[in-house]
């Protein structure tokens, strides 16, 4: 089971509606995928028990998606339209044009005391940050300021770090550099993959921010900065990270293998064609050969095994990586099960990279 308990380097007070009581905090909520609509979801069922009023959210423009390039709404404009919620889907916020001018026009008019941000995709200049009376805050998926940036969930995967968190932070100019208001931790557990740490960092950005509004000013009051010295930043991910170095050491690339899923994935080349490589086991530490890399070792029901890089330089032996789920080009998921009693793996076999 995971732990969630408030990180020790940012208090936390006891609750306290007394600033709020008067009248409730108008709320503006900027987002746009599921990691967001979560929030959202949890501030609407708690409206009263906060008091606050959502009165508008803003989401990016629908677009094209899926096989059929059909024009989609986000997740976070599906919530709000279920809830009668006005939506606004600004292009741009830059007040060098006239768009960006009539939408900061249209946030003002919303008279926001507060605008929570999470995963919204568009920038927000100096002018929208200071529109909201309490300024603007972001929940972001790491505990800043480690993982700044675009892809914070599967860096923490792929750099082997045990726990994560969420930070509420008092936005500024830059690049998730804001004032830390509350942190909340979290364990990375061995087999959570991308997709199963989203969807814990979703529900717990949802109580963070659900937290923070219970006593905003008392939170903002105690706000903690961020140490330059130890921010480093999450890349947004593209889709040749997939591509798997089996002269890496098998544990490198068994986070890449969960820290990728489901996106980009991670895949391999057998005889030119892609493979995709779906889930392994954790790292067996005696398990060792002297076998090339990306050598196919053993096809079995439970696993199948692969020869990677050594661990370090002083080891004599590479190590091993147990496959357990694969998807041959053109085919359907497989287990190891299936592929061993199939034809298309055998031992011996070499998987490659596409250059090769």
């Amino acid at each position: 089971m995971t732990t969630i308990a408030p990180t020790s380097d940012l208090p936390t007070p006891s609750i306290t509606h007394d600033s709020l009581a008067i009248n409730r905090l108008k709320v503006v909520f900027a987002g746009t995928p599921e990691f967001a609509a979560i929030s959202l979801e949890s501030l609407i069922s708690q409206q009263d028990v906060l008091n606050i009023e959502i009165v508008a959210v803003y989401t990016q423009p629908d677009r094209k998606a899926g096989r059929g390039q059909k024009v989609s709404a986000s997740a976070v404009k599906e919530v709000a339209l279920a809830n009668d919620i006005p939506v606004e889907q600004p292009v741009t916020f830059k007040k060098s044009s006239d768009e960006g001018l009539a939408a900061r026009a249209v946030l003002q008019s919303y008279q926001p005391d507060v605008m929570i941000v999470a995963a919204y995709g568009l920038i927000l200049p100096i002018g929208v940050l200071e529109t909201p009376t309490h300024g603007c805050l972001n929940i972001h998926a790491s505990l800043l300021p480690r993982w700044r940036g675009a892809a914070p969930i599967h860096r923490a995967l792929l750099a082997g770090d045990d726990e994560t968190g969420i930070t509420i932070m008092q936005m500024d100019k830059g690049l998730d550099t804001g004032n830390m208001i509350y942190k909340t931790s979290a364990r990375i557990e061995a087999d959570d993959t991308a997709a199963s740490l989203h969807d814990k960092m979703a529900a717990l950005g949802a109580n963070a921010i659900s937290t923070v509004l219970q006593d905003l000013p008392h939170y903002q009051a105690q706000a903690v900065v961020q140490d330059e010295n130890q921010a480093n930043y999450a890349e947004k991910l593209i889709k040749a990270e997939g591509e798997i170095d089996w002269t890496q050491p098998a544990a490198a690339i068994e986070r890449q293998i969960r820290g990728l899923t489901p996106w980009p994935g991670a895949y391999t080349f057998l005889a030119g064609q892609r493979v995709k490589v779906l889930a392994s086991l954790p790292i067996n530490a005696s398990q060792q050969t002297n076998e090339p890399a990306g050598t196919v070792i053993s096809v079995g029901r439970n696993a199948v095994l692969v020869a990677c890089g050594k661990a370090n330089d002083a080891e004599s032996s590479a190590t091993t990586l147990a496959i357990t789920h694969l998807q041959f080009a053109g085919g359907k998921p497989q287990t190891a099960e299936q592929v061993c009693h199939g034809n298309q793996l055998n031992d011996g076999d070499k998987f490659t990279t596409e250059s090769k």
